[in-house]
């Protein structure tokens, strides 16, 4: 009986006619002490350095007394976007990721789907072999990935080279017309396997009874995989999308690498070789822009093609 009058009398009415808990509901205390873990390093790592960049791109570095005079930083304005956007390196560097992300992420989006789907088939054996196979890629590093394909590509180490030359082909995997498409290659078995860990994920979603209704109408096992189940998991399709939209305009260690074996990859090769190359030269208020700039064109592709694909599908 004490119990419950004491239970009882924690009831407290509410003007609206409801009862509450004196003490049982959350508190403003409890509930900034469970957000404080992320919120305080999200703020200091994420949101700080963001707005310090944006700061350092509208700096710019004067002297006094001609180019050997005192140094001095002050406000410039859009002096360094217009730098930027006058730059012709970093244009062509823009334009030859675009043509990498073109050929690529498709290429990849599409190998992804298609070992999801395989996967997902219940005539396939040894499902949880092939998934970590396809999925072991993404556990290497992308440096020691790109170093691994290095050697698979130097003409002077490699045996897939050797093989190639013994059955008449002469391969140039770092030439100037394959040296992009070389790093294409590392990025695509990089980033295969988590692609398709996502679309899978969403297919194991997918009720059985969809599939045995599609059966009873005589639909083929090809006609469900991609009548069925492609249309259903499109979110995720779109969501690897926009995510392998926002690598491609980050690809930095993949090319990096291939530029200690090849001399047809320049400081310049990518935008983000081009802000690490400029910020190596001490112009941090330059690097600054590049990378502001960099970072608002992946905001407007991505986000313009997930409003874009988005509407198409109804979503």
């Amino acid at each position: 009986m004490t119990d419950i009058a004491t239970r009882a009398n924690r009831v407290v009415a509410t003007p609206g006619g409801r009862s509450r808990h004196n003490g049982g509901g959350p508190r403003a205390g409890t509930i900034a002490a469970f957000l404080t873990p992320f919120f305080l390093p999200f703020v200091l790592f994420y949101l700080v350095p963001i707005a310090y960049a944006v700061w350092q791109s509208f700096l710019v570095v004067r002297r006094t007394g001609g180019q050997y005079g005192t140094s001095y930083t002050t406000f410039g304005g859009f002096e360094q976007y217009v730098q930027v956007f006058q730059n012709t390196e970093f244009w062509s560097s823009i334009g030859r990721i675009g043509l990498f992300g073109i050929v690529q992420v498709p290429v990849m989006l599409f190998v992804a789907l298609i070992i999801a789907l395989l996967l997902d088939t219940p005539l396939l054996k040894l499902k949880g072999f092939f998934r970590i196979t396809a999925f072991m890629p993404y556990a290497v590093p992308g440096v020691i990935a790109a170093i691994m394909w290095s050697f698979l590509y130097s003409p002077q180490l490699s045996p897939l080279v050797d093989l190639l030359k013994a059955i008449g082909l002469q391969p140039d995997f770092l030439g100037p017309g394959a040296v992009l498409w070389s790093a294409a290659n590392v990025s695509t078995w990089l980033w295969t396997g988590y692609n398709m860990l996502i679309m899978f994920s969403a297919l194991q979603a997918i009720p059985q009874e969809l599939y045995e209704a599609a059966k009873l109408d005589g639909a083929s096992t090809w006609a469900i995989a991609w009548r069925i189940k492609v249309p259903i998991i499109a979110p995720s399709i779109i969501l690897t999308t926009v995510f392998s939209i926002i690598g491609t305009l980050q690809l930095y260690a993949e090319p990096a690498v291939l530029r200690q074996i090849s001399s047809n990859i320049s400081s310049t090769f990518t935008p983000n070789m081009l802000a690490y190359a400029v910020a190596s030269g001490n112009n941090y208020q330059q690097a600054a822009a590049i990378s502001v700039v960099i970072a608002v064109i992946t905001f407007v592709l991505s986000f313009g093609f997930m409003r874009l694909t988005s509407k198409r599908a109804g979503l």
